[in-house]
């Protein structure tokens, strides 16, 4: 039985990480699409917040089907939700850090190639790996740290001389689009960790936790919408700008959310930011094809170095446990 349900939980978990990595690439290259091609530009801060509210309803019914009867789930939304306050400020604070990492996205990805955009922001997976260390008290094998450090390596390539889209005529600030990658790293390495720390602390349902967060989420977002846009929301319209396009990627940013936290739930938060970087190559695909990205020397030695990265960190770690346990008999029994 043991192998079997090891089988299933390594199934899930494939399952998980492979739809998470084809999510980040159609999500990357359909907000680049929506950021440069489109006559009039949406606000991008009404769109995180849909996004949330999103996030919300499919976790609230996620919850319904989860606890199987009406009685049982009003029960678990009136216990978590509305009578642990304290419990909706601790996950205020991943809500607060995501809002900002999810605008910087949209930030980045109006002045960066999606392809640049995908290997920089795996810059996140060095700050996790700090954060998962200082926060988890984890430690990470020499290996691990020498494919962080690869990641790194490979990242700068990339940024060194930009790969540049002869398809996009927007004026673009490649400077501005690092800054904000910058800023979202840092954020998607503390929120995820701290998440991952609220979510294996206790055994409180994924799915009611994820109701805390797009709770808190939804009132930070809607807050910064209308301190950054509001004037001119009140103009031209919440919706102003907003086609089929932008509701795709909507859409992607939601179910990518919510296999976020399946897979921080099951895995780990660092495996969930290598996974990503798996994404690279469909993006840059995707890139050349759709925006006319233009592959250089730099750019192609830099994904590789961090797609090499991905395979050194995915090695298992030798289990010594066995082997000192092994050897401990062995000196009893020579002893004897």
């Amino acid at each position: 039985m043991a192998p079997a349900r090891e089988n299933v939980s390594l199934f899930f978990k494939l399952y998980c990480l492979t739809v998470m990595t084809l999510v980040a690439a159609a999500y990357t290259i359909a907000l680049r699409y929506t950021r440069t091609t489109a006559e009039g530009l949406y606000f991008s801060t009404t769109a995180v917040c849909i996004t949330e509210v999103i996030k919300l309803l499919i976790s609230v019914g996620l919850l319904a089907k989860e606890t199987g009867s009406l009685g049982r789930f009003k029960a678990s939304l009136s216990e978590n939700v509305l009578g642990s306050p304290k419990e909706l400020l601790k996950l205020s604070v991943p809500s607060l850090v995501y809002a900002v990492q999810n605008n910087m996205a949209f930030l980045a990805l109006s002045n960066l190639d999606a392809a640049v955009y995908q290997v920089t922001y795996q810059l996140k997976i060095p700050c996790t790996a700090l954060c998962t260390v200082l926060m988890l008290n984890r430690s990470l094998s020499k290996l691990q740290w020498i494919s962080v450090f690869m990641l790194c390596g490979g990242v700068t390539l990339v940024q060194w001389k930009p790969a540049h889209a002869t398809k996009v005529v927007v004026a673009q600030n490649p400077l501005l689009g690092f800054g904000a990658i910058a800023i979202a790293v840092l954020c998607s390495g503390f929120a995820g960790v701290y998440f991952e720390k609220v979510l294996k602390s206790s055994d409180t349902s994924l799915w009611v936790r994820n109701i805390q967060m797009y709770l808190s989420g939804i009132a930070v977002t809607l807050a910064g919408t209308y301190l950054s846009d509001g004037a001119e929301i009140k103009e031209k319209g919440f919706f102003y700008g907003y086609t089929y396009y932008v509701w795709f990627v909507i859409f992607l940013a939601s179910v990518g959310g919510l296999y976020t936290s399946v897979v921080v739930k099951y895995t780990d938060n660092i495996m969930k930011g290598f996974s990503a970087a798996a994404a690279i190559v469909l993006s840059t695909v995707a890139s050349v094809i759709l925006f006319g990205l233009q592959i250089t020397l730099s750019f192609t030695l830099g994904a590789l170095l961090v797609c090499v990265s991905i395979y050194l960190y995915g090695l298992p770690r030798q289990d010594t446990t066995s082997i000192q346990q092994e050897t401990t008999s062995k000196e009893r029994i020579i002893g004897v």
